[in-house]
């Protein structure tokens, strides 16, 4: 367990226990690019409602999300549920994970970042090989390395290192990797980069705008049948229970 319990110093607002922060991509990215320019450490982690229930039993994992420096809200049922909670201040806007990575993989691009990725594709390293090809062809002026198919990653000398293990072991692998190199900033991406290298498929945009992209996803994988379940039923009730509870 952390020696500090909920740490939510500097959080805009939490629900159920978990601190969020109500900002824009814009601010994001500002924040990202004046953490690195400074070679200062950071810790970015994408919550969305299915992070909440998993955290309510998981104490571990809720401790970590409130201990970021930015916790970005990602689902629209965080925004709904903000609201009808009559919290002050809303959240401003939906970042998705996958959005918010293109946008830095973009300007690392331009910045001459050098980055690091570890726990993308299962940690299968033909799979790596093959999503560190499609990024290059994708960004060929980006520096870009898995942590999976080097030594010594601690002196690889990156500025951003990108966590794609999956929701609660991405975060707990970067609370306990956070602290081996000085300057790195840490961001918990879940599945954005398979999006973002025609691994899996995004939906169609004016599914994501409805906020149906958990329909798309149920779709094309039914195994996600128990995160669609927590994310649209547990959620939902979780929050009404605290309504009431207010």
């Amino acid at each position: 367990m952390l020696k500090k319990f909920n740490d939510l110093s500097g959080k805009s607002l939490q629900i159920l226990n978990v601190g969020l922060d109500s900002t824009t991509e814009e601010k994001v990215l500002k924040f990202i690019g004046q953490k690195i320019g400074k070679e200062q450490g950071f810790f970015l982690v994408t919550p969305n409602p299915v992070f909440i229930v998993m955290s309510q039993k998981d104490k571990e994992f809720q401790e970590i999300l409130n201990h970021a420096d930015l916790s970005i809200p990602d689902g629209v049922g965080l925004i709904f549920a903000a609201n009808f909670l009559g919290l002050k201040p809303s959240i401003k806007q939906r970042i998705t994970g996958a959005d918010l990575v293109k946008k830095i993989l973009e300007i690392g691009q331009k910045e001459n970042w050098k980055i690091g990725i570890v726990g993308a594709r299962r940690g299968e390293k033909r799979e790596v090989r093959e999503l560190l090809s499609r990024l290059k062809r994708k960004y060929p002026r980006l520096k870009v390395e898995a942590l999976e198919l080097i030594k010594n990653w601690p002196r690889r000398g990156y500025q951003l290192i990108l966590v794609a293990y999956g929701m609660g072991k991405q975060e707990k692998w970067i609370w306990e990797n956070r602290n081996k190199a000085k300057g790195v900033g840490f961001l918990a991406i879940g599945r954005s980069l398979d999006f973002l290298t025609g691994f899996s498929q995004r939906a169609p945009e004016w599914m994501r705008e409805l906020g149906l992209e958990w329909l798309w996803r149920l779709i094309q994988e039914p195994s996600h049948i128990k995160r669609v379940y927590l994310s649209c039923v547990v959620f939902p009730w979780l929050v009404l229970r605290e309504k009431f509870k207010r």
